[in-house]
């Protein structure tokens, strides 16, 4: 079923609201591919003759195929737009995409979802807003606040760090596929992120990479799958301001942090304020205010049992048993020494990252956090 999933969200110019017309009708995925072209077209007059095209279709399968092996493989899941792990609020948008690819286990469609997000040169004042922000979220809503941002540098990483210090699920919506993460140097705290509750999501095939264009589509994303979006620093032009237009297209609530006239990184926040297209909050409680927001009761302190880790293959046990051997070493040592291919290799290395087995230390070693499987 994944790979038909996966083929029909990649049909050239297919939209959620098409999506559904043409499922309500034929019932699944399957059958679309199956159908021949002439009887597709009889049950749908008006399908672009390309979109029916059988040898267009079968080409989509067999890429298809290649994905869903990847993601099999990684252990990366599909939640698809009409499955009800998908997050109900993106959903809405026109524009939302029919196919989120996640590595992690979160509730995408939690009590309260809050996008922060803002300029990558943060200042102290930005960056101690938000971890006080998130921190006083967690205090007084409880923790079935979901954060979501775009793991980007700046107020982004900000969010996401506070978030797992206050014990609350993050989740980090990322421009490209899951082989990569991008910034590198956030990796360590995307690994934690999804070892603390949180997860990693993306709209993109495994392999993709960055490209400038996907920023600003991921942004639709972190805007459509929230219920606010808190500007915490921006410049006049800064890029969160399309996050911040994207939120109101959508008709989520938008608020921003004011600063200082003179500060370069508060102009936006200032700017969307003046224009009367975001609520100024200083704090959480003029969040929770402004959302009609209840405060929850304290819970009863419980301990939370550990999270069950999945299997491991064999190429991912030998590395494990490798780096208890050796104490730690570099990515070029370990595939040397296991002969295991590059390409390969680093998959496997951030895939044991993600999950909680190795981490990544000063001069790019790699030690085990888990014992050798017997």
């Amino acid at each position: 079923m994944l790979r038909h999933r996966i083929a029909f969200s990649r049909l050239k110019g297919i939209t959620p609201q098409a999506a559904h017309a043409i499922l309500d009708r034929i019932d699944s995925e399957e059958r679309f591919f199956a159908l021949p072209e002439r009887e597709l077209l009889n049950i749908f007059p008006t399908l672009p003759a390309t979109m029916a095209d059988d040898a267009y279709r079968a080409d989509l399968l067999r890429q298809a195929e290649a994905e869903e092996r990847l993601m099999t493989e990684k252990r990366i899941d599909g939640v698809w737009l009409r499955d009800p792990a998908y997050p109900t609020r993106l959903a809405q948008c026109d524009d939302a995409p029919l196919l989120l690819n996640a590595i992690g286990t979160t509730d995408l469609n939690a009590k309260r979802i809050v996008s922060i997000v803002g300029t990558r040169h943060a200042t102290p004042y930005g960056t101690g807003f938000v971890e006080r922000l998130v921190a006083d979220l967690a205090d007084t809503l409880g923790h079935d606040t979901l954060i979501v941002s775009g793991l980007a540098y700046g107020i982004d990483i900000a969010a996401h760090r506070a978030a797992l210090k206050a014990g609350l699920p993050t989740v980090g919506v990322l421009a490209h596929g899951l082989h990569m993460l991008y910034p590198a140097q956030h990796r360590t705290v995307a690994a934690d992120m999804v070892h603390n509750g949180g997860m990693l999501l993306t709209e993109y095939a495994f392999s993709e990479r960055p490209h400038r264009s996907h920023f600003l589509a991921r942004n639709r994303i972190v805007a459509g799958m929230a219920d606010c979006t808190v500007i915490a620093e921006s410049a006049y032009k800064g890029g969160a301001l399309s996050t911040a237009a994207l939120a109101m297209a959508y008709n989520r609530d938008v608020m921003a942090l004011p600063g200082r006239i003179s500060d370069p990184y508060s102009q936006g926040c200032n700017k969307l304020i003046a224009s009367n297209r975001a609520i100024l909050i200083t704090s959480a409680d003029d969040l929770i205010r402004a959302m009609g927001w209840t405060p929850a009761p304290k819970p009863a302190a419980a301990t939370e049992p550990h999270p069950t880790l999945p299997l491991l293959s064999d190429d991912e046990q030998r590395i494990i048993t490798y780096l208890h051997t050796v104490g730690e070493a570099d990515v070029n040592r370990i595939g040397a020494d296991l002969d295991i291919p590059m390409n390969r290799l680093m998959g496997l290395l951030i895939s044991l990252e993600f999950i909680g087995h190795i981490a990544t230390y000063p001069g790019a070693k790699y030690r085990a956090l888990s014992p050798p499987t017997t």
